[in-house]
């Protein structure tokens, strides 16, 4: 066994690709050991903006021996007359055996030749030398580069290798043209603090090593104490740090020795709206800024930065990074200052300008749809006036703020900068909640619009990119989703559900592709194939929020996907969350048999799904058992029960009625009285089917019971 280091020394590496380079690694380089038999005990990633690192702890030394079966051509062609034919002797040779070593066996396909072979296990430096190159040039990111006159391309340039095995430099070389990199026992230490190379004696060393050249080779333990020095160093200013993870995780990958530098800013700033000193600091120059106060969102006129530098130099930093600071915040004033001369609403004219997608026109021409489709939703909600006259100023207002010049400079603001305008201009603090609102959620740990201005405006602008991308062809395929329309039919179910808003989904989405179709700007063909893509696809996203957010089993989500899941997507959620109740609690047991033998059974009658009542359906004078009869009078008390739970959501009284019912059934199948269903008269066998049949449609009420599998 032995301890294996592997580093790749770099110019400073963009952040994100440190990151990606070590996942790729995760996944890649224990998979290939462990197809090659040199599984070690642990396998460890390192990795800073100048180096990427792997280390093998008790790798073996060689490949274990291992006797292998080779299968060959068919006996029949290998001899003839009981001699060896050429087929025989170029299978024998390309295996490096004698003709006397094959074996002839019988098979499923019939007698092949075979040839047991014991295969000496490689040396692990052997393997790792053919393996290493690929490990490095197979990583894969964006704008790799070339330097020198070679080919070789990486994000930055190789400057070193490093591969010891144990304490024995493995030979590896990495040729670029007229420059050729070749491994060593040196690396290098910090660029500032420790500017000399660090010899390695053994892989072992090579952690502590490196920590004594002020380098943190563990990205995990440098993200610690990254979050460990802003934390200190913010409670000795009294304040709170604001703490990303997204700016923690890059941080991580700009330094190899942090240290936490104070940096200060003019109070006047604070007198911006804190989201966008906050984006200047966080997005723009890589600061944790502070808050007084936990709870809240008022800032301090400091930050704390992460320096790469030298501590003793922390002062000169510091006043480096507020005059940098101090000069974006100056162009947030101004920008605000700008925007502010004028109200939100002089600004939408400008949305002419501005293309929203090519075949689906300007800005403003999607504000204007989404007006419509806002007045759909309250249509269909019942909105009083007062509600109405909010949701159509927000949907008026709410892409106005694009052609600021605030949101030109930092597009992250969008619909924050729209609600800080709009009361400004003395909009109702409802239509500026509805601004920022219908952008939510922007990503999976957002919180939804809790206003129903922004929750109907948010729905409206989510339609009409649905539908007008789809009418556009530009489906979504695979993984590419250009338009994140998945995200947004995401969002609008989200909504839907979390508000508890009663809306018929399928019938909006027709209107709106009719809106569509008889707009002439709107090259619409085939609306009713629009119509059935879009109900497809928001049923898929039905199914894929209940399997995965709700944690609902996959064939119950079947059970209550149908055209009801889009007429009412509340109750679909509602009955899937009952089924699953019913699952764990026991219930569903004392139901399912009877109901899906029933389903079975009634798939071969002609009685229409929505029928409940027996009057009209069964002919009482062709029931000729008692269990008949029983089976007709139990349906007849379902009915009743059935409605209500219709009419109040409430389920629970339908499965009582089911549970009541399941044992008459029982005897209708298997009692002392059951009967054959599929008599040789026609009316009987159609009554007993009605029976079934009227069953089934109770129990379809909560779902399909054909498509639950039994538990």
């Amino acid at each position: 066994m032995a301890t294996f280091l592997l580093e790749v020394g770099t110019e400073e590496l963009p952040a994100s690709f440190v990151s990606d380079a070590l996942h790729q690694w995760q996944t890649r380089i224990p998979a290939e050991l462990a197809e090659q038999a040199l599984a070690p005990e642990a396998v460890r990633f390192y990795g800073t903006p100048r180096r990427l690192a792997v280390m093998l702890d008790r790798l073996p030394l060689r490949q274990p021996d291992r006797q292998e079966e080779v299968k060959g051509p068919p006996a029949q062609a290998a001899f003839k007359d009981g001699q060896p034919t050429k087929a025989a002797e170029g299978f024998a040779k390309s295996r490096g055996v004698d003709v006397s070593a094959l074996e002839v066996r019988d098979t499923d396909k019939g007698s092949f030749v075979f040839v047991n072979q014991d295969i000496p296990g490689r040396a692990a430096t052997d393997i790792l030398t053919e393996l290493i190159p690929q490990w490095i040039l197979g990583l894969e990111g964006k704008r790799f580069m070339r330097w020198g006159d070679g080919d070789l391309r990486f994000p930055r340039p190789i400057r070193w290798l490093v591969a010891l095995m144990d304490s024995e430099v493995l030979p590896l070389t990495l040729e670029n043209g007229s420059l050729v990199c070749t491994s060593d026992r040196i690396s290098q230490g910090h660029r500032v603090l420790h500017p000399d190379a660090v010899p390695l004696r053994r892989a072992q060393d090579y952690v502590e090593a490196l920590r004594h050249a002020y380098v943190e080779i563990d990205p995990a333990a440098r993200r610690l104490l990254i979050q460990r020095q802003v934390e200190e160093t913010a409670k000795t200013l009294g304040g709170v740090p604001m703490i990303s993870p997204a700016l923690l995780d890059e941080v991580t990958n700009l330094v190899e020795w942090p240290t936490a530098v104070v940096g200060k800013f003019d109070t006047e700033f604070l007198d911006l709206p804190p989201e966008v000193a906050i984006i200047e600091m966080e997005s723009h120059q890589r600061y944790f800024p502070l808050k007084q106060k936990a709870d809240g969102l008022t800032l301090m006129p400091s930050f704390i930065t992460i320096s790469n530098g030298d501590p003793n130099k922390a002062a000169i930093i510091a006043e480096g990074n507020a005059r940098v600071i101090r000069a974006r915040l100056s162009d947030g004033k101004f920008f605000f200052d700008a925007d502010r001369a004028q109200p939100l609403d002089a600004f939408v004219a400008k949305l002419e300008t501005v293309t929203f997608e090519e075949r689906l026109g300007s800005m403003a021409a999607k504000v204007k749809r989404i007006g419509t489709v806002a007045d759909h939703l309250c249509d269909q909600l019942n909105l009083g006036a007062q509600p109405r006259q909010h949701i159509r100023r927000a949907a008026y207002l709410c892409k106005a703020d694009l052609v600021t010049q605030m949101v030109g400079e930092f597009p992250e603001l969008q619909g924050v900068m729209g609600q800080k305008y709009a009361l400004h201009s003395g909009e109702p603090e409802a239509v500026a909640t509805a601004i920022v609102e219908h952008y939510l959620p922007k990503g999976a740990q957002d919180s939804l619009p809790q206003t129903l201005a922004g929750q109907v405006v948010g729905i409206a602008d989510r339609l009409d990119t649905l539908v007008g991308i789809f009418s556009t062809g530009q489906l979504p395929t695979g993984s590419s989703d250009p338009f994140a329309l998945r995200r947004a039919a995401n969002a609008v179910l989200n909504i839907i559900w979390a508000a508890g808003l009663p809306l018929n989904l399928a019938k909006l989405l027709d209107t709106v592709v009719q809106d569509f179709a008889q707009d002439p700007t709107l090259a619409v063909n085939a609306p009713e194939a629009l119509r059935t893509q879009l109900h497809d696809f928001f049923l898929q996203r039905v199914q894929t929020l209940l399997q995965d957010e709700q944690g609902i089993d996959y064939d119950l989500v079947n059970a209550v996907l149908s055209n009801r899941a889009l007429s009412d997507p509340l109750d679909v959620k509602d009955r899937a969350l009952f089924l699953q109740a019913m699952r764990r609690s026991g219930r569903m047991d004392k139901v399912y048999e009877t109901v899906n033998r029933a389903t079975r059974l009634a798939a071969q009658g002609t009685l229409d799904t929505a029928v409940l009542d027996p009057e009209g359906v069964i002919v009482a004078a062709k029931l000729e058992a008692k269990a008949e009869h029983a089976f007709l009078a139990a349906l007849k008390t379902l009915v009743p029960q059935t409605q209500a739970a219709q009419a109040s959501r409430d389920y629970d009284q339908l499965v009582a009625g089911l549970e009541q019912v399941a044992p008459v059934v029982s005897g209708f199948f298997d009692g002392p009285d059951s009967v054959l269903v599929m008599a040789d008269e026609p009316a009987v066998r159609q009554n007993r089917l009605n029976l079934l049949g009227l069953l089934r449609n109770h129990a379809l009420v909560l779902g399909d019971f054909g498509a639950i599998v039994k538990g």
